[in-house]
This record gives structure tokens, C-alpha cells and sequence, in this order.
């Protein structure tokens, strides 16, 4: 779990939190600055946000881009043309 610390004014589960939002670039700036502040303060958030992010850049290189739905097995029939 990680530690509960305050640092750059915003605590450590808030930072694990907001963490998918900061990645995908979908928060203000003061909140991704306070964020990256927080970041460069606490070394566990540090390491477990590396290792998060690079596996969400991972992860997003193995599916289709935002936006483009899989196809749907139950109405995706290849015998209907």
C-alpha cells in the first residue's frame, strides 16, 4: 500500500487516484503540476507511477486506438454477408 505522505501539497493515495487521468493528459495543469511535483518528492509514488505508466504504454500498443470498438463476437457473424 503506499505510504500516506503529503508532498507538493497533494497525498499520496489522491496521486494513485488521478494517476490514469494525469497519463491520458485529461487533468488541468495545476493539478498535473502538483502532481509531477508530488512525484519528484516521493520516491515510492515515483517508482509505482513509472512502472504504472509503462505498462498502460504497454498495454495501449497491443489494442486498437480510443475510439475504434472491437468487434462484437455475438452480432459479428462471418457466415452474414
Amino acid at each position: 500500500m503506499a505510504h500516506e505522505r503529503e508532498v507538493a501539497g497533494i497525498r499520496c493515495m489522491e496521486v494513485l487516484a488521478r494517476l490514469p487521468d494525469f497519463l491520458d493528459g485529461e487533468l488541468t495543469r495545476d493539478a498535473s503540476e502538483r502532481i509531477e511535483a508530488h512525484l519528484r518528492g516521493c520516491t515510492w509514488c515515483e517508482q509505482f507511477g513509472g512502472a504504472y505508466g509503462a505498462m498502460i504504454a504497454e498495454l495501449r500498443t497491443l489494442r486498437p486506438e480510443h475510439g475504434t470498438p472491437d468487434p462484437d463476437p455475438a452480432t459479428d457473424d462471418p457466415a452474414d454477408p
